[in-house]
């Protein structure tokens, strides 16, 4: 195998299939990167088993080459130190030739590499899906799904299933939920469906903060075929492999309340500004708690206190408040995260009790929900 290819791009689709690398691995080629170059271009890959992606270097773009085929062929080679290697390399151009018995040279400018490669043949194969069942969302929704999600998956073992964002897609919309079991959140959006397929997947949390991390933010459309126990996002010269999770996603229709005793109307970054400096105080101790009162015409106070820190407290002016008057308690981190997630300049958040679960959505927006567990405090 030898090739000359532009080094920005072998350094981009570097950086994107080690994404999927890890260190931590029982098969020890998973430590490498797989480099092919065929007639077409040259495509790297890069996996951990879990998560495997394949990132393609065509020969030409818009009429300028890219890469120069000099022989066809593959090798791996490993992902720390070509990565290494790659991103310091003193030119703007890379030859990469494979000599006798895997030995690799790497030649840059007046920089030349030699690594040992291991065979190509022993490379686990990507997952072959066919892709008869898929559906489109534009690349930049599909990061705004997942950065309104994906942080509210569980981080505790305990129960794996939990570890995932649950995405069901029927009647040409796809709706994603996360949830730890102490709050949720959840995102739904339009979608275009070939057939009016229904799906019920739940995708490794993991995998999609990866996906969202090298996917560009541009409108194109973005494929995405399920298969049984794996996911495919396909983009323009990157395709994107996760596994599926096992199990059944808990119902979590029934945890979201249908009516509420108090809802506030606030502007959100006031909100989320208030909650943090309460929180300042609120670090040790109790599980970073802070205390929401409701005074009248239209106050809010905000409060934490720490016995053996000290306490805070500040009022802020709502836009509205109806209902009865509430005294609730929640974890600041918990409250930050979700108003960090919703879009929007005013939030509305409707409580039931002071026990029970509580709502957060931006005001006139449908498609987007954060709900939280209050805590108790006595």
């Amino acid at each position: 195998m030898r090739f000359i290819i532009q080094r920005d791009r072998l350094v981009q689709s570097v950086q994107d299939v080690m994404k999927a690398v890890t260190s931590r691995t029982t098969i020890p080629i998973l430590t490498g990167i797989k480099i092919t170059a065929s007639d077409d271009g040259v495509t790297l890959t890069g996996s951990d088993s879990d998560i495997s992606i394949e990132s393609f270097i065509p020969k030409e773009e818009a009429g300028e080459e890219i890469v120069e085929i000099k022989l066809s062929g593959s090798i791996v080679l490993q992902a720390k130190f070509f990565s290494e290697i790659v991103k310091k390399l003193p030119t703007d151009s890379v030859e990469i030739e494979v000599l006798g018995s895997l030995q690799t040279v790497i030649r840059s400018g007046k920089s030349e590499f030699n690594l040992n490669g291991l065979d190509a043949e022993e490379y686990p194969h990507l997952p072959q899906i066919e892709e008869n069942n898929k559906f489109h969302i534009a690349t930049d929704l599909l990061k705004t799904m997942i950065r309104q999600t994906f942080f509210a998956v569980s981080t505790s073992e305990t129960r794996p299933i939990l570890t995932g964002v649950n995405w069901k897609v029927e009647n040409g919309e796809l709706n994603c939920i996360a949830t730890d079991s102490h709050r949720l959140a959840l995102r739904k959006a339009k979608i275009e469906t070939e057939n009016n397929e229904n799906y019920n997947v739940v995708i490794p949390g993991k995998s999609l903060n990866e996906l969202s991390k090298i996917i560009d933010d541009s409108n194109e459309l973005i494929d995405i075929v399920i298969t049984e126990n794996q996911i495919l996002f396909k983009a323009k010269h990157l395709l994107f492999f996760s596994r599926l999770l096992e199990g059944n996603y808990p119902d979590t229709s029934r945890l979201i309340p249908n009516e509420s005793k108090t809802d506030i109307i606030v502007n959100t970054k006031d909100f989320l500004h208030a909650i943090d400096r309460a929180s300042l105080l609120a670090r040790e101790g109790r599980n970073n708690v802070v205390k929401l009162s409701t005074i009248d015409s239209g106050v809010i106070e905000i409060s934490s206190n720490t016995p053996e820190v000290g306490k805070v407290v500040e009022e802020i002016q709502s836009q509205a408040i109806d209902g009865e008057d509430l005294k609730i308690s929640f974890s600041a981190k918990y409250m930050m995260d979700a108003l960090k997630a919703l879009e929007g300049t005013d939030i509305k958040v409707s409580f039931t009790g002071a026990m029970r679960p509580f709502v957060i959505k931006p005001l006139h927006d449908e498609t987007t929900l954060q709900l939280i567990l209050p805590v108790r405090t006595y």
